[in-house]
């Protein structure tokens, strides 16, 4: 939901519903202050009025009682001096907080009226012709009925009700009504309020400890969000940044971890060939090379052993610039079967040398072309058939290249018979400085960027390579790449 249809929804709970829900309550609260007006005071009939103006209530107060005593008047006036008669109408007057006043010729009769007087008549303020108030101190609603004794004296039934009794009860009403609208405001403020709390404060809450998490530097938690409004998108783009900035610190740490154990190995193939240059030297200098045949050996062994060291460089130089996306590619069109008998050709010689047996197969086409870089091409095959010669442990041993043919790749296939690589460390051998032989004191030498050099040249011309290997069986080395065609276009 977004934050803007919450806000919405926000201020509709705020007044709308308030408003409703005090609709409701005002209507359950009148009736049932107005039935208890009707029972309380006589009424026949109750307006709504009634529950905020208490001289409505008033007027209709008493009413059977004052029928009542205005047909006694007219069918049987004598009756009302009857004193007896008149006591029990004001006590039933009495349960409505009234008393009865009847005079004869101006002069009060009875007074149902406990103590403090009569009202004074010169304070009456006329309303209607059926009803009226006295002001003052105290002021009366009075209800007045007009007659005739049978000796045709003047007689008035007056029917007082202190205004403050009824005013009283019109205010408890209303009191009810005010109590039930602040509860029903304040609750569902609150319910508003939690639920914005819910909403909005608790995701900021989330982005404020994963802020101070990143501060920390620790990037080990997730910022977890169920809304998909502003709020929630601010928490996904938070947690994306907090992935991608972990790996970055991975990517960082294992490169600082690379970086630390290629200067090992670097350090460590690098003082071997030097140990030996200073042993020969020395004895060359002590006189111990005291014939021609041992200088040669010497001289040969300090310029192999200084050869060495100059392709170690020159490797790790290499890797340094595939490393920083610094190499210059010399891509041409190849013929495959042209280039490969050449690379061959090479190859044989120096394995014969080494007593190892060499074995060269095209399946491709002779009019195949590539597109490659023929150096680099090149130092791929001279390190991954340098690797195999390097780990051969069998007599008689043996490398093969396989050349094959798909729909849109050369496939180059270089298999040796060698003692194989474990299934664990295969996904790690292009790994740069990775070395199956973890033992630093091997004898074998190099500085262990030979396959992660050959993976990086295969991609950066379009293609993949990969390795499958059997332990005690040997291991095939394999990479594609891609044939080219040419781009033909309809006039």
């Amino acid at each position: 939901m977004r934050l803007a249809t919450r806000m919405k929804i926000t201020y509709a709970i705020v007044f709308i519903v308030p408003l409703l829900l005090m609709v409701l309550a005002f209507t359950g609260i009148g009736r049932v202050e107005l039935n208890a007006l009707r029972q309380k005071y006589d009424m026949e009939e109750t307006k709504v009025e009634m529950l905020f103006n208490p001289f409505e209530v008033l007027e209709h107060m008493s009413s059977s009682i004052v029928d009542e005593l205005s047909a006694v008047g007219e069918a049987d006036p004598d009756r009302l001096e009857d004193v007896s008669y008149l006591q029990v109408m004001n006590e039933r007057l009495e349960n409505y907080s009234s008393f009865l006043v009847l005079r004869k010729n101006g002069e009060v009769f009875y007074s149902g009226q406990d103590s403090g007087g009569d009202p004074d008549a010169a304070d009456v303020v006329v309303q209607n012709s059926e009803s009226s108030y006295i002001t003052g101190t105290d002021p009366y609603h009075l209800k007045q009925i007009d007659f005739f004794f049978s000796d045709g004296s003047e007689g008035t039934i007056q029917i007082m009700t202190p205004v403050a009794s009824v005013a009283e009860q019109v205010e408890k009403m209303l009191l009810k009504v005010c109590v039930a609208a602040l509860v029903i405001l304040l609750a569902v403020s609150a319910m508003a309020f939690f639920w914005l709390y819910q909403s909005i404060v608790q995701p900021l809450e989330k982005l404020k400890r994963a802020a101070v998490n990143i501060k920390e530097g620790n990037l080990d938690f997730n910022v977890i969000t169920d809304t998909e409004d502003e709020i929630g998108e601010v928490c996904t783009a938070f947690e994306e940044m907090r992935i991608k900035l972990k790996a970055q610190i991975d990517v960082s740490m294992q490169y600082e971890k690379d970086n630390k154990e290629l200067i090992s190995n670097i350090s460590h193939d690098l003082k071997t060939p030097i140990t030996a240059i200073k042993g020969y030297v020395e004895g060359i200098r002590d006189g111990v090379a005291d014939s021609p045949e041992k200088m040669d050996k010497y001289i040969r062994t300090i310029y192999n052993k200084a050869t060495d060291m100059d392709k170690l460089i020159d490797e790790l130089f290499l890797y340094s610039k595939l490393d920083s996306n610094s190499m210059n590619y010399n891509f041409v069109k190849l013929n495959l079967k042209g280039y490969f008998e050449d690379c061959v050709d090479e190859i044989s010689l120096d394995l014969e040398s080494r007593g190892l047996e060499f074995i060269y197969k095209n399946y491709v086409p002779d009019n195949v072309i590539i597109i490659a870089d023929p150096e680099q091409l090149k130092r791929v095959i001279n390190n991954i058939v340098g690797n195999s010669v390097k780990y051969m442990d069998r007599v008689p041993g043996r490398i093969s290249i396989f050349i094959k043919d798909e729909p849109e790749f050369v496939q180059v296939e270089i298999h040796d018979n060698g003692k194989g690589i474990a299934k664990s460390e295969l996904p790690h051998i292009f790994e740069r400085c990775y070395r199956t032989d973890a033992s630093r004191n091997s004898s074998k030498g190099g500085s262990g960027l030979g396959l992660s050099i050959a993976k990086k040249i295969i991609e950066e011309h379009g293609g993949k390579i990969w390795a499958n290997s059997v332990e005690g069986e040997g291991t095939t080395m394999s990479f594609v790449l891609r044939k080219y065609k040419e781009c033909v276009t309809c006039e």
